[in-house]
């Protein structure tokens, strides 16, 4: 197993011809099997897949039948999937399904940010107005946890520690979905005081390729993970927002990649339509890093995505005058690795 200072340049970003600086990492691409078809890096240490796993998460909500119980829409659903900007659109679809499950924004225990949406921060603060829990990226998770919780009759006070049965049940699904044995030992806390487990990028792969897929799944966990996807793809700007790669991919592509970003630079993919699932993370936490990665792959698997996705491939770097002035592109290894996946698949 390689070390992880070992993970090779994934990304180098340029400036005029001259690499400035670079992003090291590593990916897993597994088939429904747990079969790696394309291991770079250091694949096996755990690590934190933070907000890559909501779609994850988000399948007890289905599952437990909550979902069904509170008619909850396509948008709701998505919102539940999601790491939102915090516009309009995303608050309703938070407010909506709290609703539904005769809940209120007091009963979020994600915290507040300022939201990830440009304009609606100015709105607030032209408005001398501070961030609600509400607007937390995560706040259509939690609405989701919430809602489980009330669904199956238990106190919905403390829903996000983890020895909250809905927390039990998630973790669960995760370990029983990615093949992971998850407990206390590699627990950490996110940014939202959810619960996070470290895994390695092997097993989140086959976890993704099974979610897209539902091979290996139970028959209801297989219904509950095409009923997400679904619901992402009909509602993309809710998973993110405009602007946002996750939602151009699922905009874009139609179902051919289910993708989902995390903190510190993590990205996992589902592609349905080839059987497999990707799992990334860069070394740096860098965000740009991991979406030229997942750009990359997107484009060496997907031959529509390069339509899609014309403006990251370039991966032009402006100055603030708008002059180009360099270049993020992916890495000799990550290179060299794809186009020998590509040439096989």
């Amino acid at each position: 197993m390689a070390s992880k200072s070992a993970n090779p340049v994934l990304v180098d970003v340029l400036r005029g011809d001259r690499s400035e600086s670079s992003h090291r990492g590593a990916i897993a691409i597994a088939d429904t099997r747990g079969r790696l078809v394309l291991a770079l890096g250091d694949v096996e240490t755990p690590i934190y897949p933070r907000s890559a796993v909501k779609a994850l998460q988000a399948l007890a909500l289905v599952e437990s039948g909550a979902a069904d119980a509170f008619d909850l829409s396509n948008e709701e659903l998505a919102i539940a999937c999601a790491s939102h900007s915090g516009d309009r659109v995303h608050l309703e679809a938070v407010a909506s399904l709290l609703a539904k499950a005769n809940l209120r924004e007091r009963d979020l225990a994600c915290g507040a940010h300022w939201p990830l949406s440009e304009p609606t921060t100015r709105e607030l603060l032209r408005a001398s107005r501070r961030p609600r829990a509400i607007h937390n990226n995560c706040s259509g998770k939690h609405a989701g946890m919430l809602a489980t919780a009330v669904h199956l009759g238990f106190d919905p006070s403390g829903y996000e520690t983890a020895d909250h049965p809905v927390q039990a049940m998630i973790t669960r699904v995760l370990s029983e979905t990615c093949g992971s044995a998850l407990g206390p030992e590699n627990m950490g806390i996110d940014g939202c005081s959810l619960p996070t487990y470290a895994m390695p990028l092997a097993k989140l792969a086959h976890g993704f390729a099974r979610f897209g897929t539902g091979a290996g799944l139970s028959h209801d966990r297989g219904l509950a993970a095409k009923r997400l996807m679904q619901a992402c793809v009909a509602a993309p700007v809710l998973v993110a927002g405009e602007g946002r790669l996750d939602t151009k991919v699922l905009r874009g592509l139609k179902g051919a990649a289910f993708t989902k970003g995390g903190a510190e630079g993590v990205h996992c993919v589902a592609l349905p339509e080839l059987g497999f699932g990707v799992a990334l993370k860069v070394d740096d936490g860098a965000k740009r890093g991991a979406e030229r990665v997942l750009v990359e792959v997107l484009a060496a698997l997907l031959p529509k995505a390069h339509a899609v996705l014309a403006v990251e491939i370039d991966g032009e770097v402006r100055n603030w005058r708008g002059r180009r002035v360099g270049r993020l592109v992916p890495g000799d290894a990550l290179k060299d690795a794809l186009q020998g996946l590509a040439g096989s698949s």
